[in-house]
């Protein structure tokens, strides 16, 4: 049977209208995010986030550096958006998520957004990944719906750093067919220090929890790539500043074991974690082995462990190359000739 994404069912039986009617009214006294700052982003006021209205769109490009199961053998259809509600010392994408004067030169219509998910769509990606949608999530629900009228059909992947509102997520269900979050830190304490927000722990336990009510533990499949459910993501740091065991605490007895966990050594010093005592060298063996232990420990057996080496090739240069930041170029016309 093929599968029919979430969003077109949504749209034939006219729920699309009252959802975005909510999604006005939250934009317009900004609760996109737990921050809650309550700008009029609507009306000329930025936000913690330092945008506006309308979305920022730093790149797109066809991309094979998701999990297999998503970049599969065409690409994952990833979207990046500019800017973003949190402030991490070493955020990997920094030159477009905290650069806000810069990136909103790269504002762009709702129906400019939506033809760019077409666009990714007939270049054959296996889906659309939304990377750092949360600041924008307004915008996004009426570009998916502008897209899936003229004929967007692929899944769409919410592709977060887990710091989202549970408000926001509830416009989703039924929209979103694969969530992956970032579940960066086991307590309320690094977030602060090091993504300058008070309460990451808490309020990414509350959105992981309302992804999980609406797609719960199982991947579907078709063809060798998820088409639905939810990937928890989970980025070991040095110095264990993480805190990877509560978060596997967490999600062992809060989610269950079913879940599907994406643990990653991709972590080397930039932005300003070479200021950082703490932050200013990559992950050691001895340090990622104590992690991997941790899933046995914790009973999460499903997912995927990367390698070691993967920091040497999770490098983006947005400074360079916006087309084509990562390099997957020849990737994709490798994929393209093979269909």
């Amino acid at each position: 049977m093929t599968f029919i994404s979430s969003y077109k069912k949504v749209l034939s039986s006219n729920q699309f209208g009252e959802r975005l009617r909510k999604a006005d009214a939250i934009i317009k006294s900004c609760t996109s995010c737990p921050r809650n700052c309550l700008a009029d982003r609507t009306n000329g006021e930025f936000g913690t986030c330092q945008s506006s209205d309308q979305p920022v769109v730093s790149s797109y490009t066809p991309h094979f550096g998701e999990e297999p199961v998503l970049s599969g053998t065409r690409g994952a259809g990833n979207i990046f958006f500019g800017n973003c509600n949190l402030r991490c010392d070493y955020c990997q994408n920094f030159v477009i998520s905290q650069n806000p004067k810069i990136e909103r030169r790269n504002e762009v219509s709702v129906e400019r957004l939506s033809d760019i998910m077409l666009e990714l769509q007939n270049k054959s990606c296996h889906n659309i990944g939304l990377v750092s949608p949360t600041h924008f999530a307004v915008p996004i629900l009426k570009s998916i719906r502008l897209a899936a009228e003229k004929g967007l059909n692929i899944p769409i992947i919410y592709n977060t750093n887990g710091y989202d509102s549970v408000e926001v997520l509830k416009l989703y269900k039924d929209v979103i067919d694969i969530y992956l979050p970032d579940f960066k830190y086991g307590d309320n304490v690094n977030g602060r220090r090091l993504s300058k927000i008070d309460d990451y722990f808490d309020k990414c336990k509350l959105a992981v929890k309302e992804m999980y009510e609406q797609l719960g533990d199982e991947l579907i499949y078709e063809n060798g790539v998820v088409v639905r459910g939810l990937i928890i993501r989970h980025l070991v740091l040095p110095n264990g500043l993480a805190e990877s065991e509560e978060v596997f605490k967490f999600i062992s007895r809060e989610l269950g074991p079913k879940i599907h966990l994406s643990v990653m050594a991709q972590y080397y010093p930039t932005n300003r974690a070479e200021k950082n005592i703490l932050l200013n060298r990559n992950i050691t063996y001895t340090e990622y082995y104590r992690v991997a232990e941790m899933l046995d420990k914790y009973g999460l057996h499903n997912g995927w462990v990367q390698e070691m080496e993967s920091n040497d090739f999770y490098r983006p240069d947005f400074n360079e190359n916006r087309e084509d930041p990562f390099g997957n170029q020849k990737l994709f016309r490798a994929a393209s000739a093979e269909t």
